[in-house]
């Protein structure tokens, strides 16, 4: 693994769990690890009850905006979570890749967005302390 390591977290759109678990991560993390997310057909925005939940937790969106994922940002990662979506990556010997399966914040309400937000959270969570401990 690369010190700081790398996440990518990738999404189709990128509009919603990848950008929740980038943002979470760059939070706990605070520059310890390095973050990405992307999709493969990017959307025009962020969602915005996703913008919303994250601020409720102080974390402003307002500077991201969906990316394109490459080839190179699969490669620079050492670990890569797809986020149940079923975008596929190109996979590269020495990554580790994981799925998590959540639900989709698109058409939800604020309620359930937020429930989505805590479930990232909480992986976020046990995702740093692997990072920071191996």
């Amino acid at each position: 693994m690369t010190d700081p390591p790398e996440v990518l977290f990738v999404c189709v759109h990128n509009a919603g769990r990848s950008q929740m678990a980038a943002a979470l991560l760059q939070h706990h993390a605070q520059g310890r690890v390095t973050v990405r997310s992307a999709g493969s057909a990017p959307a025009a925005s962020i969602n915005p009850a996703v913008h919303e939940v994250m601020l409720e937790l102080g974390i402003d969106l307002a500077h991201e905006a969906p990316k394109r994922l490459t080839t190179g940002a699969v490669e620079a990662a050492d670990v890569v979570i797809t986020m149940g979506c079923g975008d596929a990556c190109p996979v590269f010997p020495g990554k580790r890749y994981l799925d998590w399966r959540l639900t989709d914040p698109a058409g939800k309400s604020i309620e359930e967005v937020r429930t989505i937000r805590d479930n990232i959270d909480q992986r976020i969570r046990g995702l740093f302390a692997e990072l920071v401990n191996s």
